[in-house]
């Protein structure tokens, strides 16, 4: 994704999430054991996304953290499959959530969730509404467009350009979120495959044995990272 004043570039977009990754990593480690295989990207048959959703969320997610970098892009760390796997679990459904009303459209997101909608059901109504768009403003949906349109339509997502009803309004930050936790989960949520964004960004993962290396600054932590369940970078 070409860099926007309102899209963080690789680098700046690293550093801001690198606190998230921090409070993550405080867990004990697993048992090694071997990790189970995953097939292939685009083999992968997703729980949730229908074919069409599939294929915006891998268009979307690959503009948003692009392959062309000094690191991983969202498509290399299989960030599709960590929004797939957590829109048919219980953060798509919302089970454990408070969803009552009322729902005010205008409050601030700090102030919570303001939709009826759960997750799952926000990217279903969404990205057919987004493509509507798309295909008023470009003439095709948003997976045909080309980059730089690409580029162009999910900045006016972000901006509030895009007609959206109330209950859909927070698309783009919740996606924006998504991507960004599909990248530096533990691997075995689906995303950070291999743990390409731990390595690239230094982090340790699930090492019990971490906790004196926060205070040492300047000097690059010499082991490789460790997921959950053992497996290693």
């Amino acid at each position: 994704m070409s860099h926007h004043p309102k899209y963080p570039n690789r680098r700046g977009f690293l550093k801001a999430s690198a606190a998230g990754v921090a409070l993550s990593g405080i867990a004990s480690a697993a048992t090694a054991q071997d990790a189970m295989p995953l097939p292939a990207l685009e083999d992968y048959s997703p729980a949730y996304l229908k074919a069409e959703e599939w294929a915006f969320v891998m268009a979307a997610t690959a503009r948003l953290i692009p392959s062309e970098g000094d690191g991983p892009g969202a498509l290399e760390a299989r960030v599709p499959v960590f929004i797939d796997l957590q829109l048919a679990g219980d953060y798509g459904t919302a089970d454990d959530w408070y969803m009552e009303g009322p729902h005010d459209a205008n409050a601030d997101f700090q102030l919570g969730w303001q939709s009826p909608l759960s997750p799952a059901q926000i990217y279903r109504a969404a990205i057919p509404a987004f493509d509507t768009w798309c295909t008023e403003t470009y003439g095709v949906a948003f997976v045909r467009l080309d980059a730089a349109q690409q580029d162009e339509a999910l900045t006016a997502l972000q901006a509030g350009d895009v007609a959206l009803d109330a209950e859909l309004r927070d698309f783009f930050t919740i996606l924006l979120a998504n991507t960004k936790e599909g990248y530096f989960a533990d691997p075995m949520y689906g995303g950070n495959h291999q743990m390409q964004a731990w390595s690239y960004i230094g982090f340790p993962g699930a090492r019990a044995a971490y906790r004196e290396w926060p205070e040492r600054h300047n000097i690059k932590y010499p082991l490789g990272p460790v997921s959950i369940n053992g497996e290693r970078a």
